[in-house]
């Protein structure tokens, strides 16, 4: 450990910047607390930078509400062409067959 190290917390419990389902959000995912290091610079100052902008990033990707999926279905036109596709390789192996002794 370095003595440029920077760990930020951001307490999710105790900040009145976030509405009541944001708070919730937080808690689930991280907990809390929110925390992010930084030691990759020998500034601390530098530091201190990186850390926040992580701190900033981590509770951006821990808001963010993912997009409901919605079910979709083929085109008739997509079904007619994988069940053409299915009968072409179907009629293709037929042909490869040994010939019965009836023909």
């Amino acid at each position: 450990m370095t003595a440029s190290r920077i760990e930020a917390v951001f307490g999710v419990a105790s900040s009145s910047a976030l509405n009541e389902q944001q708070r919730e959000r937080l808690l689930a995912r991280y907990g809390p607390r929110v925390t992010a290091v930084a030691q990759d610079a020998r500034s601390q100052a530098r530091n201190r930078e990186l850390a926040l902008e992580r701190l900033r990033e981590r509770i951006a990707r821990g808001l963010a509400v993912p997009k409901t999926r919605r079910p979709t279905k083929a085109s008739r036109a997509a079904r007619e062409r994988r069940l053409e596709a299915k009968r072409h390789l179907s009629q293709r192996k037929r042909e490869r067959r040994r010939p019965s002794d009836s023909e």
